[in-house]
């Protein structure tokens, strides 16, 4: 699997950023490249939680079934795929003080073998660092907005 680790400072108490972040319905807002992260079911956040997702990379979607295998309120949320696309994400959460929140986050995603991981790498690969950035810098806008 391929991750890509960043390291950010939001000016917002670090419950404002977790319950942000925790909101299925924010996710297209501020994750670059997600249009659609849809619960699967009643259960809308905390461990077990399960969401389908469609990321668009070019002109492509990438569609993925994400479940929250660890969550623990203000500290950490962690999504896996259990089918599609193979994606990771972690997300920790860390009060520097009561004003703002440290966030240290890992995006990992699996290509398939042969022609087609080729060709999607080929896709993906250039565009995982403008993602990660582009990311940071519309999640702490919206946060900034919430403080």
């Amino acid at each position: 699997m391929i991750e890509v680790h960043h390291t950010a400072v939001a000016e917002v108490p670090v419950d404002v950023a977790f319950d942000y972040i925790d909101d299925h319905r924010t996710v297209p807002d501020w994750m670059f490249g997600v249009v659609r992260f849809e619960p699967v079911g009643a259960q809308i956040h905390g461990l077990g939680a399960k969401f389908d997702a469609t990321m668009r990379v070019g002109p492509k979607n990438l569609d993925s079934r994400v479940e929250i295998v660890e969550w623990e309120h203000s500290k950490a949320i962690v999504l896996s795929s259990i089918s599609g696309f193979r994606t990771s994400s972690s997300w920790r959460f860390t009060e520097l003080d009561d004003r703002q929140a440290r966030l240290d986050v890992i995006f990992g995603y699996e290509l398939p073998g042969g022609l087609a991981g080729r060709a999607l790498g080929k896709l993906i690969e250039p565009i995982v660092g403008t993602a990660v950035r582009q990311t940071e810098q519309a999640l702490r806008v919206q946060l900034t907005q919430l403080a």
